[in-house]
């Protein structure tokens, strides 16, 4: 694996500092499960952008599936609050609610259809024809494999190091 330069850590703790105001920490979107606000400091940071660099060119397949694997985990994990190994549908539907809250003309329930069905469809891929009694418990981390492959997740979750131009603040 390649790694990252000087110059882009530099320019990616300039990035940290835009974004926590100058602050230590970023606070993070999402309340941890004990209820305390989730923070992240620099070295977080970083470690949550490695899962978003670039795929590299003199990657073979082995490396390729490892680094697929890694970025898939990661957000696998966004979803597991309760890192129980399992993505049930209160947790599918709490993260789709978060991810939609800010669009005006999307209303709570439609946040809710849109994570249902998903999670219904994950079903139907996951475990197929299912008897109408049976209850779907939720996505495990191999559910999750199924489900995006064929989705190229290299090239449509990334980040360039090098082209990190500043972004200007919408207020």
């Amino acid at each position: 694996m390649g790694s990252i330069t000087l110059e882009q850590i530099e320019h990616l703790h300039r990035r940290f500092k835009q974004i926590s105001g100058d602050q230590p920490t970023i606070r993070n979107l999402r309340q941890a499960p004990d209820g305390l606000a989730d923070e992240i400091n620099f070295e977080d940071f970083l470690t949550i952008m490695s899962y978003f660099r670039p795929i590299e060119m003199n990657m073979d397949e082995e490396q390729l599936d490892h680094f697929r694997k890694e970025k898939l985990k990661f957000l696998f994990h966004m979803y597991d609050s309760d890192n129980d190994g399992k993505i049930t549908l209160q947790e599918y539907r709490k993260v789709v609610e978060e991810l939609l809250s800010r669009n005006p003309h999307l209303e709570k329930e439609s946040a809710r259809s849109i994570a249902d069905g998903a999670m219904m469809e994950a079903a139907s891929i996951c475990v197929g024809q299912m008897e109408p009694d049976q209850v779907y418990e939720g996505i495990t981390f191999e559910d999750f494999l199924k489900v995006w492959q064929g989705i190229d997740i290299d090239t449509k979750m990334h980040v360039r190091f090098l082209n990190m131009e500043p972004i200007a603040h919408c207020h």
